[in-house]
């Protein structure tokens, strides 16, 4: 049986962000990494000298079946083999962290919850920006009260995905594996908007594809009006189309009782804030953005990620982010782009 003393990772995905979180684990000290799952058997000898003594799997199935007891499971496959997989790893007994998104539909998303409560595992979602410190500000205000009734919450992520991003042959771009822009590339905003201001309703939305027809299946833009369950409106205007390399990613509000905006490429600053009463106070730095070579990710905090499941199974904090709230953020997701 695993020593109480590690947490045991096997990490299903080893494209960039699946090696980030095998990183991370073996460099965290109550974490060991005993696996690596990856149908790309080519891929075997760079891990081996990467992650030298951990085995090596082509399929999860080969790994349930036959590879060492672990604690967590991680997903960081394509998106539409999240659930399944994490499902997967939820029935053989492993709590599991699911990169973003959870799912692609509000019906496997629940089958995650329903299967997670069965079987007595936690689920982890991967919504790295609860942890950039602006956003843990933001929510510690409105959670206080100083920003009184919502008025307007405006959100503006504007990148760049070329092809350098959508090359031609792999999952992301296509319908089926990947779900759209506000999946791969934009759900951890949404999540923060649920994360901070509560359900939305009354949607509407307007998708345009400016230059991705040759790259991707699905819209590159799109401008989506709604209202909150809790007062107020908003607005998410977003795209991909953006050149050569990413704009902004930008949370603007105007409440009863001041307006405030986190912004900068990854939405890692306090750009403005002017409150009744209230000096903003000196925030920690936000990590640097992921980098993917040509084109940037959102801030890399999958650190705090790993270090939150370790402190969590070991039963000394809890999760920052549940399979319930991922449901949400796809269920969202889902609700805007049935108005295409």
């Amino acid at each position: 049986m695993n020593t109480a003393a590690h947490v045991h990772f096997a990490i299903c995905g080893v494209g960039h962000i699946g090696r980030r979180h095998a990183t991370f684990v073996q460099h965290h000290a109550a974490a060991q990494l005993v696996a690596l799952i990856d149908v790309r058997a080519e891929l075997a000898p760079t891990l081996a000298a990467e992650f030298a003594g951990v085995p090596f799997f082509t399929s999860l199935e080969d790994y349930l079946a036959h590879g060492p007891a672990a604690d967590v499971l991680t997903v960081a496959t394509p998106n539409h083999l999240h659930a399944p997989q994490a499902i997967a790893g939820l029935r053989h007994g492993l709590h599991v962290v699911i990169e973003k998104p959870i799912a692609l539909g509000k019906t496997e998303a629940e089958a995650i919850v329903h299967t997670a409560l069965q079987t007595g595992r936690l689920v982890f979602g991967v919504m790295q920006n609860r942890y950039s410190p602006p956003a843990a500000w933001l929510k510690q205000v409105y959670e206080q009260g100083r920003l009184g009734q919502i008025y307007l919450v405006q959100i503006n992520c504007f990148w760049n995905r070329d092809a350098r991003y959508y090359q031609a042959g792999g999952w992301k771009g296509t319908q089926q594996q990947d779900g759209g822009t506000l999946f791969t590339q934009f759900s951890h905003f949404i999540d923060l908007l649920y994360w901070v201001f509560g359900d939305i309703t009354n949607i509407s939305a307007r998708f345009r594809d400016f230059n991705h027809q040759d790259i991707t299946e699905f819209e590159d833009s799109g401008l989506v009006t709604f209202d909150l369950v809790r007062g107020g409106s908003g607005t998410l205007q977003y795209s991909t189309a953006v050149w050569d390399r990413n704009l902004e990613s930008s949370l603007t509000v105007v409440a009863e009782h001041g307006s405030l905006k986190l912004g900068g490429q990854y939405m890692d600053k306090v750009e403005y804030c002017h409150l009744r009463d209230y000096q903003l106070p000196a925030l920690p730095p936000t990590n640097p953005a992921n980098d993917y070579g040509p084109y940037q990710g959102s801030a890399a905090n999958h650190v705090q990620v790993i270090e939150n499941v370790v402190d969590t199974v070991q039963k000394r904090g809890f999760a920052t982010t549940n399979a319930l709230e991922g449901m949400k953020v796809v269920e969202i997701i889902e609700r805007i782009y049935s108005l295409k």
